[in-house]
């Protein structure tokens, strides 16, 4: 199983089973990275433009996998839970911590030179790293690095989030229900 820089678990085994696309992926099947930052990597968005900025991972007939793409990045942009599917309810007025907390299924090397990204500051060949992100609520967060949790499990909610969930509904129902102007200042002088 796939380890944090900690060596605590990420609760999966092949990070890129839990991609759909790459974010840097436009809906045409271009590359944004190569049209946006070409600076960071010249070379890269050079071989992309003779291509008319194809990407060539987003075909899965095609001659790359998103692992071999040397600024592939995803992150989920759903807000619920990918192991029990707990829903984000966030109160804004309020500080109270989120349901939902990022897990890093793969994370960049810090190790690789920016200039040579399939290479490590030693020269060494390394397969690049990328940076695989979903969303875990508290709860499950915690037991993926408890080492005993898989992010694939078939689970459900904890009672404990079920209960955080439905308090902030009751406050956020509160907030919204209405009250007439002689119910609100029932009782005040004036």
């Amino acid at each position: 199983m796939e380890k944090a820089p900690g060596g605590t678990s990420v609760g999966v085994d092949d990070p890129y089973a839990f991609v759909e696309r790459c974010d840097h992926l436009a809906d045409d099947g271009r590359c944004r990275y190569a049209a946006e930052h070409a600076g960071s990597d010249p070379a890269f968005a050079a071989e992309r433009r003779a291509d008319d900025l194809r990407c060539p991972a987003a075909d899965p007939h095609g001659e790359w996998a998103w692992k071999d793409c040397p600024h592939f990045r995803a992150r989920q942009h759903d807000r619920e839970c990918v192991r029990c599917g707990l829903a984000e309810r966030r109160v804004a007025t309020s500080g109270e911590r989120p349901l939902l907390e990022e897990h890093h299924l793969s994370y960049r090397d810090g190790r690789r030179d920016a200039a040579r990204p399939d290479e490590t500051a030693d020269g060494g060949e390394t397969e690049p790293a990328h940076e695989i992100t979903v969303y875990l609520c508290r709860w499950c967060h915690a037991k993926v690095h408890g080492s005993w949790a898989r992010v694939d499990d078939d689970a459900s909610p904890d009672p404990e989030a079920v209960a955080a969930v439905e308090g902030r509904r009751s406050r956020e129902l509160e907030e919204a229900g209405f009250r007439t102007a002689a119910e609100r200042y029932d009782g005040e002088d004036g």
